[in-house]
């Protein structure tokens, strides 16, 4: 069936056809929404929704704008279906009855942005497009350069000259052509855009292209699906979602999903959004704070680099995510961050600052009794440490340095 129909903008309402080809809304630049073909996909029930022999996000391909793109035996086909984890060390120390960490590090570049790179890649070979462009601080860009070398497309990236080492190594090993800017990620952005005009290149940028969002949303579908078939009853309590925000496309994407959900008659209750935002990096959490939609932009100072934004590009949906759910902004210190990092390490889970932000904010809510400690959350972790050894070695202690004698460790032991 044709499930795509068109887009509409998240500002002016205004609608444009599918065959369009555009990235925001000629008229104010406001990002577009992918309009999907709700009156058919209400006539399908959750069994037909979910193809349980794809253990992927493709099991949704359903509610996805693209066609199969059979991209079999690749890591583009083993995107999504990330675990969920119940750690029982931080729901004791948080006192709560039910945490689940869904932790997107399993994904084949080790980041949630791999949803949104598959999706664009599959949407790049309908289109015909040869190269795909994007700017990014390491994830985004790691997850299309991965995604492109696993199909035989090519990538370009733009990426800061500081991003960590270990993502723009990731970018250079599966084959990307890639240009380091001398300037931030705002900057990156700008020059990823003006080079996809001039070049005709493909733009996966977040918060610019519609079709990242719908990668993204597929997140939603998992959590949903878990839902209906561990918490039956689940509409009867109260269900948080926490995620880290920078340029606010993976938590519009997570709205995009429930709201898709919902529009088909598949999703009882929206779950609570709730982004967590740096304090150092908090333009949509103030936007929130002051109760309007102005997105102010701010000089970006964070440790956690995947969030790091002066001016998120898809703010206002971002913004939206949490107010239409009755979720909220939180922010979190650095210190705050780098202390979640060691959080989640004691309970086997490895995250980049970014991806421990959204424990933080967790963390921050039950302090200030944001939450009801009965309801059913998720936290996400978006990103895999090793991404970022620099922070997560400010997150621990350094290992003691012994002479190598048996003496010597009985001598630690006895010190420690």
């Amino acid at each position: 069936m044709e499930k795509f129909i068109g887009y509409q903008c998240s500002v002016c309402g205004e609608q444009y056809d599918a065959k369009k080809m555009i990235y925001t809304c000629p008229k104010d630049g406001g990002n577009l929404d992918i309009i999907l073909d709700y009156e058919k996909l209400q006539t399908i029930n959750n069994g037909e929704l979910i193809n349980t022999t794809d253990n992927s996000m493709w099991r949704y391909l359903l509610l996805l704008p693209v066609k199969d793109p059979n991209f079999r035996n690749t890591p583009l086909r083993k995107v999504g279906l990330t675990p969920m984890y119940a750690p029982k060390i931080l729901r004791d120390s948080l006192g709560i009855s039910d945490l689940w960490i869904k932790d997107e590090s399993s994904n084949p570049t080790a980041s949630f942005k791999d949803r949104a790179s598959a999706l664009v890649i599959a949407r790049a070979k309908e289109i015909g497009s040869e190269v795909v462009v994007t700017a990014s601080t390491g994830n985004a860009g790691a997850a299309l350069a991965g995604m492109a070398a696993a199909v035989g497309h090519k990538a370009v990236i733009f990426a800061p000259k500081s991003a960590p080492q270990a993502k723009i190594a990731q970018l250079l090993v599966y084959g990307a052509e890639v240009l380091l800017v001398d300037g931030n990620y705002d900057a990156a952005f700008d020059l990823s855009v003006d080079a996809a005009e001039e070049f005709n290149w493909y733009c996966r940028n977040t918060g610019y292209n519609p079709f990242t969002a719908e990668g993204k949303k597929t997140a939603a579908f998992e959590i949903w699906e878990f839902l209906i078939k561990r918490f039956p009853g689940y509409f009867e309590r109260q269900v948080n979602v926490f995620v880290s925000v920078g340029d606010g496309n993976i938590i519009s994407g997570l709205h995009k999903g429930f709201k898709d959900l919902f529009a088909i008659g598949q999703l009882d209750k929206f779950p609570r959004i709730f982004g967590v935002q740096s304090t150092g990096s908090a333009a949509i959490a103030n936007a929130f704070e002051a109760g309007n939609e102005d997105i102010i932009p701010v000089h970006a100072e964070t440790i956690a680099d995947s969030i790091s934004v002066d001016l998120p590009r898809d703010g206002l949906r971002a913004l939206r995510a949490a107010r239409q759910t009755n979720g909220a902004y939180i922010t979190v210190t650095d210190e705050e961050i780098l202390q979640s990092i060691a959080d989640l390490g004691k309970a086997g889970i490895f995250a980049e600052p970014a991806g421990a932000t959204s424990y933080a904010g967790l963390k921050k809510a039950i302090e200030n009794n944001i939450i009801d400690r009965e309801s059913i959350t998720f936290v996400i972790n978006t990103g895999n440490g090793l991404k970022d050894i620099k922070s997560a070695m400010k997150a621990i202690p350094a290992a003691p340095i012994i002479e190598p004698t048996l003496e010597a460790v009985k001598k630690y032991l006895r010190n420690r």
